[in-house]
C-alpha cells in the first residue's frame, strides 16, 4: 500500500457523461493538452489551480516541457502515486481540462484533488459541472474517507495552514 490508495485497490479508468470523458492523461495527449494549456495560460494564472505558489502555466512553456509533464504524469498513474486525467470532449478532437488526484500534505484530508478547464469552455459552466461530477465520482468510485478540494471547498490558505 502507497500513501494514497490500498495495492489491491482497482483505479477507476474512465468517467464518461454526455457531456465529457475523463481517462488516463498520457504523452498521446500532448498535441491536445498544449492546445488547451496555451489558450488558456490568462485564465489558469489568474484562478492558480495549483495553488497560490504556483505560477504554472507560463507563456513560455514549450511543446516539450508539457510533454515531459504528461510523461511524469503517466508514471506517476503506472506507479498509483498520483492519478493524472484528462477531460475530453466525446469525440476525443479536444482536451477540455485536466482532474489530478494526490496524496494529501494536509493531514485532515486523505487526498488532495485539483481540477482546470480550458479558458473556451468556461462560459459554458463547465468549470461547475466537472466539479460536481468529479467531487460525486469520487464519492461514489474511489476509496477516500476525507478527499480535500483546496481553492474550491477550503482555501488554499487555509489548506496550507492545516
Amino acid at each position: 500500500m502507497n500513501n494514497l490508495i490500498p495495492k489491491n485497490f482497482q483505479v477507476p479508468a474512465v468517467l464518461e457523461t454526455d457531456k465529457f470523458r475523463l481517462r488516463m492523461l498520457t504523452v498521446n495527449d500532448v498535441v491536445k493538452d498544449y492546445d488547451a494549456v496555451m489558450t488558456s495560460v490568462k485564465h489558469l494564472q489568474e484562478t492558480n489551480p495549483f495553488g497560490p505558489k504556483s505560477n504554472w502555466p507560463t507563456k513560455e512553456l514549450t511543446f516539450e516541457q508539457d510533454l515531459i509533464d504528461l510523461g511524469w504524469h503517466q508514471k506517476e498513474f503506472q506507479n498509483r502515486s498520483s492519478f493524472a486525467y484528462t477531460v475530453m470532449s466525446l469525440d476525443e478532437k479536444n482536451c477540455l481540462g485536466c482532474m489530478y488526484i494526490y496524496p494529501s500534505s494536509n493531514s485532515k484530508y486523505d487526498a488532495k484533488i485539483i481540477a482546470w478547464v480550458r479558458q473556451s469552455v468556461l462560459d459554458l459552466g463547465f468549470d461547475e459541472l466537472l466539479f460536481n461530477t468529479v467531487k460525486q465520482w469520487i464519492k461514489d468510485k474511489w476509496l477516500f474517507k476525507n478527499p480535500g478540494y483546496p481553492g474550491r471547498e477550503i482555501s488554499w490558505k487555509d489548506w496550507q495552514k492545516l
